[in-house]
């Protein structure tokens, strides 16, 4: 008997924010950047996109910051403090190497500036929670950079799982993985602990950790293993976590810095239908997995896909944290969400540390 043919249809769904090039009304917001590396070219690139205005910049490092001057045509500081009195500041990115996250947050906030601060929100719980409370003192908004969030296609998800078109959450599965470019080596802010806290399990894990979440609610038990298989570094190039999300359905995290390329993918499997979104091959597209008439047949699937022209998710994220400041909106990743995937992060880390699986402690 032939294969019945599959079901699909391409979707090009709007941005909830009017398209992943939507500037938010008003008075342009001006913005500061702190940590003038690679990241900090993503989010200036997004304020511009959200019609926000960059006007300054710091990064203790002076070749960097002769690159970034001629680059965006701004003025760079050397140090946050001198960064924070640049004249008609209102918000600040920090993009700086995690060790320095919880500092130059505090001091924004202190100084009135609203914070989007990039992942990990910080290295320590305690850090976290002195970032949010100083937040709250001086009435700012604290935005945690998890741009997956605001990815197209994990807001398609999280609306199909949420609808109840998967049925039951069963299994979980997130995967980011990558090799640097190609590099032989790993730069310092990263391979090295006292900088970075962490290796690809912080890295990237974090991501994938607010992403699980995000997509499956609380999780309740962690039972990872790291290795540091591929480079002469002081962290962790490879690592695996078990979760038990509280719902009862399992997952699984993966980070290496050791694949060949990028990966970035999740797989989301229910009672009734499952999900798989992943970069590896070729542009991303999200397949929804379903059965529309009973029966035993294994290749009787019908499937949806989801197509966005662009996913926008660092744009997007922008747009979100503008318009919380211009309009009070709900920030998409708040600061306790931030310290929540800290909080699997470090408990990950201290299952690997012991061998065994462990509750997640609030």
């Amino acid at each position: 008997m032939p294969k019945r043919p599959k079901k699909t249809a391409l979707k090009a769904e709007p941005n909830a924010y009017g398209g992943p090039s939507a500037t938010v009304p008003g008075t342009p917001v001006r913005v500061g950047i702190v940590g003038a590396g690679g990241i900090a070219n993503q989010h200036y690139r997004g304020y511009t996109t959200a019609g926000a205005e960059v006007v300054a910049f710091a990064d203790p490092y002076l070749p960097t910051r002769e690159r970034r001057e001629k680059e965006w045509s701004i003025p760079g500081y050397a140090s946050v403090d001198e960064l924070l009195e640049h004249t008609g500041l209102e918000a600040i990115s920090v993009c700086s190497p995690n060790a320095f996250h919880a500092d130059a947050t505090v001091k924004a906030a202190r100084a009135g500036k609203h914070i989007l601060c990039e992942k990990p929100l910080s290295m320590s719980l305690e850090q976290c929670q002195t970032m949010i409370q100083a937040a709250q003192k001086a009435g700012v908004v604290l935005q945690t950079g998890h741009h997956l969030r605001s990815n197209l296609l994990v807001e398609k998800a999280r609306s199909l799982i949420q609808s109840g078109a998967l049925g039951k959450i069963t299994f979980i599965r997130l995967r980011q993985a990558h090799d640097w470019g190609g590099r032989k080596t790993v730069a310092p802010s990263f391979g090295l602990l006292a900088n970075s806290g962490g290796g690809t399990m912080l890295d990237n894990g974090c991501h994938m950790f607010d992403l699980a979440r995000f997509l499956g609610g609380e999780v309740a038990n962690v039972f990872a293993r790291t290795a540091t298989l591929g480079f002469d570094i002081e962290v962790e190039d490879v690592a695996v976590a078990s979760l038990e999300f509280a719902s009862g359905a399992l997952g699984s995290v993966e980070n290496a810095w050791t694949a060949t390329g990028w990966e970035e993918g999740f797989w989301v499997y229910g009672t009734e239908g499952a999900l798989e979104c992943t970069n590896r091959l070729g542009k991303r597209v999200l397949r929804h997995a379903y059965r529309s008439s009973p029966g035993t047949t294994w290749d009787k699937l019908d499937e949806t896909l989801y197509n966005f022209v662009d996913e926008g998710g660092h744009s997007r994220e922008i747009v979100n944290f503008i318009r919380s400041i211009r309009e009070g909106t709900p920030v998409v990743c708040t600061g306790q969400d931030g310290m929540e995937s800290v909080r699997l992060v470090l408990t990950a880390y201290e299952s690997a540390k012991k061998g065994k699986p462990l509750s997640v402690k609030q």
